[in-house]
């Protein structure tokens, strides 16, 4: 099953006009609450991420924040940095092909992470349940969360939740119509 968690502005952007997401700290949380992270990463496998992503992760400052197998989607990369050797693989191609490898190596429950990998994904109709966490704020531009799509994808809200008395969060499943088999009558 794939995926995403992330944090959108109340106008559903995730990063600001220059890349930045700053702004997602832009709540005071002092017990640092991790607003259902870790039940998150409790749930899944692998963590799958494109590059823009990846390189934001590498400049932070702080150690690797990953646990899981990390597969980096990209056309421009060729190799990880030394450090995260064995912890991170770099993969490209069709994404059926792509998720057909990850599930061959056991991993079935995939963190899909960064826009243009979650765009990708949505656009084949590849995620199953959207995690997102609203922060009150308006950035007015910045990079959005959704693009066009191809087809109308419907979700439906199996949860919502408020933390630190203003950050809403809503979890949604992708909703699959049944096709209904008809039966003709014989005459």
């Amino acid at each position: 099953m794939n995926k995403v968690f992330i944090a959108t502005s109340l106008d559903g952007y995730i990063a600001d006009k220059n890349g930045g997401i700053d702004w997602l700290h832009s709540i005071p949380n002092p017990d640092q609450t991790d607003m259902g992270y870790s039940e998150f990463m409790a749930g899944i496998d692998a963590i799958m991420m494109g590059r823009n992503t990846f390189e934001t992760v590498c400049g932070f400052d702080m150690d690797w924040p990953y646990q899981k197998p990390v597969y980096v989607l990209s056309h421009s990369l060729t190799e990880v940095p030394d450090s995260l050797e064995g912890k991170v693989e770099i993969l490209n191609g069709p994404l059926k092909k792509v998720l057909k490898d990850i599930h061959a190596k056991g991993y079935n429950d995939l963190y899909i992470d960064g826009g243009k990998t979650i765009q990708s994904f949505l656009k084949e109709d590849l995620i199953e349940e959207i995690c997102i966490t609203i922060i009150p704020v308006l950035l007015g531009d910045g990079i959005r969360l959704f693009q066009d799509l191809p087809k109308k994808l419907d979700f439906e809200c199996i949860s919502t939740r408020i933390f630190l008395e203003q950050v809403v969060q809503n979890h949604f499943r992708r909703k699959r119509t049944k096709i209904k088999e008809s039966y003709h009558s014989n005459r």
